[in-house]
């Protein structure tokens, strides 16, 4: 049996002060890719605008897009400087946190007032353009001065033809997950640990 696929349509929205039905929303919304959660650290931060450009160059070919980002660096003498970066209008955000907000409460209460609750709420949480809230993020204490952390939620455009061809396949998600030079280290030295017991 066929899944039917289609972009989901936010519940009620925040535009404002005022909340707007579902009835007034457009009957499509732009598709989202999978959102990837990074969390970085910097030693000796050297900030010089290349990390910036090589997002924008993503962003200007369609292949990722940067939700939200919060950057925390801590000086040499403990003064902590925050900055927070989004490739998204503030509209484009309180879309997004209505979606994401509406899946969270499909999720917490399984039937449509649940839903159209979360889907106000994250389309409030998007309201000033952002999906992270800067001020509840608490790193100052734990990266050491001389050093910087970054939050980002980052947006995978480039898989969403990839999904849509999937689906068309009527394939769907099992599983996923990212494979780093270290996990194939590790790979390597349980193997040779088995090896030699």
């Amino acid at each position: 049996m066929a899944m039917e696929h289609r972009a989901l349509k936010t519940a009620p929205m925040i535009a404002g002060e005022e909340a707007v039905s579902a009835d007034s929303l457009p009957d499509t919304t732009q598709e989202t890719g999978p959102v990837q959660l990074l969390v970085i650290g910097f030693d000796e931060p050297k900030f010089e605008g290349q990390i910036r450009a090589e997002l924008d160059r993503l962003r200007n070919n369609d292949v990722v897009r940067l939700i939200d980002a919060v950057v925390v660096q801590k000086d040499d003498e403990g003064n902590v400087e925050r900055m927070q970066l989004s490739d998204l209008t503030v509209d484009e955000a309180i879309d997004l946190g209505a979606k994401a907000g509406a899946l969270i409460g499909l999720g917490f209460g399984a039937d449509e007032e649940s839903m159209r609750t979360g889907a106000l709420l994250g389309a409030a949480e998007g309201s000033d353009g952002h999906l992270i809230d800067a001020d509840a993020w608490y790193v100052d204490d734990v990266i050491p001065n001389g050093s910087a952390a970054a939050i980002a939620l980052v947006e995978h455009r480039w898989a969403i033809p990839l999904r849509e061809a999937i689906w068309d396949a009527n394939g769907f998600h099992l599983a996923d997950a990212w494979v780093h030079p270290e996990d194939l280290v590790r790979v390597g030295i349980r193997a040779a640990e088995e090896l030699n017991s």
